[in-house]
C-alpha cells in the first residue's frame, strides 16, 4: 500500500479526497495511511527539536510528538462524534476519524516543511527561550491552518447548508476550541520535548503550572533576560 499517495491526494485534490470520504470509499486504508505518514513526519520533527538537548531527548521526542497529536485526537474525537449525531449527523465514526486525521496529517506535513528553518535556528542561535518561542509560533501556525482545513472539510462532507441547525456549527466551533485546549495542556503534561540547558535529561517532568504561564515566562526571559 502506498501510504504517501493518500497524503498527496489530500494535499493536491482535497475535493476528490473529501468526496471519497463522503461516499465512504476506502475509509480504512485512508485512516491507516494518514496514521503512518503523519506519525513519520511528527517523529522527524520531534527528533529535530529534541536534538537541541542530546541524543536521549532526540529519541524520546521522536515518540512523544506523534503521541501528543494522536492522543489529543483520541481524547477529543468521541465528544465530536456523539454530540454531532445527537443533533442530526448521519456520518459514521470512521468518517469522523479520517476527517480528524486529515487535520493532524496536514499539521505534520507543515511541521516537516518547517524542518530546515528550525534546523537553521537550532545551529545558529544558542538561546533556549528563543528556540522554545520559535516552535510555539510554528506549532501555533501549523495548528491553525490544520484546524481551518478541518472546519471547511467537515462542513463539506457533512453537507452543512443554511438549513443545518445552528447548534451543529456552534458545536463544531466549540470542539475546535476544546481540541486546542486539550492539545496544549497535554503537550505541557508530556513535556519536555526540547529539554532544558540547566536540567539533566528527564523522561517526564512533574506536572505543575500550565502551558500558557511557561510561554509568558519565556517571553519575559527573552525580552528582559533571566
Amino acid at each position: 500500500m502506498d501510504h504517501f499517495s493518500t497524503l498527496i491526494l489530500l494535499l493536491r485534490d482535497r475535493t476528490t479526497f473529501l468526496e471519497e470520504v463522503r461516499q465512504g470509499k476506502k475509509i480504512e486504508s485512508k485512516i491507516l495511511s494518514l496514521l503512518v505518514v503523519s506519525s513519520l513526519f511528527f517523529a522527524i520533527y520531534g527528533a529535530i527539536i529534541g536534538s537541541s538537548s542530546g541524543w536521549q531527548q532526540l529519541l524520546v521526542s521522536m515518540v512523544k510528538l506523534p503521541a501528543l497529536y494522536l492522543l489529543t485526537l483520541l481524547i477529543c474525537l468521541p465528544t465530536l462524534y456523539f454530540f454531532d449525531i445527537l443533533f442530526g449527523s448521519k456520518a459514521d465514526f470512521k468518517q469522523y476519524a479520517v476527517l480528524s486525521l486529515t487535520t493532524v496529517s496536514v499539521i505534520s506535513v507543515l511541521l516537516f516543511s518547517f524542518a530546515p528553518v528550525t534546523l537553521f535556528f537550532l545551529v545558529s542561535i544558542r538561546s533556549y527561550h528563543f528556540f522554545l518561542l520559535l516552535n510555539v509560533a510554528i506549532f501555533g501556525l501549523t495548528g491553525f491552518i490544520g484546524v481551518r482545513l478541518f472546519y471547511a472539510g467537515i462542513r463539506s462532507v457533512m453537507d452543512f447548508t443554511e438549513d443545518t441547525p445552528q447548534i451543529r456549527n456552534r458545536l463544531l466551533l466549540f470542539w475546535l476550541t476544546l481540541y486546542g485546549l486539550v492539545g496544549s495542556q497535554l503537550g505541557w503534561t508530556l513535556r519536555p520535548f526540547f529539554g532544558s540547558p540547566d536540567q539533566p535529561f528527564q523522561l517526564f517532568r512533574e506536572v505543575e503550572g500550565n502551558f500558557y504561564s511557561q510561554v509568558i515566562r519565556s517571553i519575559a526571559a527573552l525580552l528582559f533576560g533571566n
